[in-house]
């Protein structure tokens, strides 16, 4: 779908693992979200991260390989016939994926990057940007106009949270409201937005038991798409473990969120 298409539909998913940890597991996920929204008519976007740049520990998990997992998300958009979504952490990164993704994200904590935002938005790709979880809407609203200054007017813009003391977070539903204001798709992320930053001896833990809350209230605010991170086993996962949702609770929650946004 392209961005008048997702701007004008009431509901859409972007999901996938946090990040690409082998092939067998991606295909996994994107098949079996592919074949969910298919029969729930829901559009889709699959979303993976071919390395997590981002991490507190030097020891955590980053990646099994940028060529690979690149590889990986190639032929996932092949095999599947899927848009697919990918962060990015610098300007080479860009580089390295904007002859075939079809949104270009920009982390949280990088809203600011004014360098990163514009070589974003000069590939022409729809730019999807997290905002920090330091960051208020008016912050957030200068970073939709970087996008714009270079005539990309494609922006996606995700609340996933604010900080709340040092190990937690809070989602201020209000954000969802004033993003509906702003000339941008509104996005709640439901999975990050659970994260308990740094609790686990350096790690994020979470509360994935909130993730259907969270997804129904962002949708009922306003929102048009909904963001999850999903696992076969969360548990085992190699990055945002404690947030992610159970791959196999993901249909029973979109088939509830359909209902929600049925009567917006």
């Amino acid at each position: 779908m392209n961005y008048n298409q997702l701007k004008n539909t009431p509901l859409f998913l972007i999901a996938g693992p946090c990040v690409i940890e082998s092939e067998m597991i991606t295909n996994t996920i994107a098949e079996t979200l592919v074949n969910i929204t298919d029969e729930l008519e829901i559009p889709f976007i699959f979303k993976a991260s071919f390395k997590k740049a981002n991490r507190t520990n030097i020891s955590s998990f980053t990646s099994i390989g940028i060529t690979e997992s690149i590889d990986i998300l190639r032929n996932i958009k092949k095999k599947y016939n899927c848009s697919i979504l990918t962060d990015v952490h610098s300007i080479e990164d860009i580089a390295l994926v904007a002859d075939f993704v079809d949104i270009i994200q920009i982390p949280a904590f990088l809203c600011r990057q004014t360098d990163l935002i514009l070589a974003a938005a000069a590939t022409n790709k729809i730019v999807n940007i997290k905002k920090g979880q330091f960051a208020d809407m008016d912050m957030m609203a200068k970073a939709i106009a970087k996008v714009q200054s270079v005539g990309n007017n494609q922006v996606m813009l995700t609340e996933r949270g604010s900080f709340f003391g040092y190990h937690d977070l809070v989602v201020d539903f209000r954000n969802i409201v004033k993003m509906t204001a702003l000339d941008c798709i509104p996005i709640i992320d439901a999975t990050h937005s659970v994260q308990q930053p740094n609790a686990n001896l350096g790690s994020s833990g979470g509360n994935p038991k909130y993730v259907d809350m969270i997804a129904k209230c962002g949708i009922i605010a306003g929102a048009n798409g909904v963001f999850i991170e999903t696992h076969p086993n969360p548990s085992e996962a190699l990055s945002d473990a404690g947030s992610m949702l159970p791959l196999n609770e993901m249909s029973n929650l979109l088939i509830d969120l359909k209902h929600v946004s049925a009567i917006q």
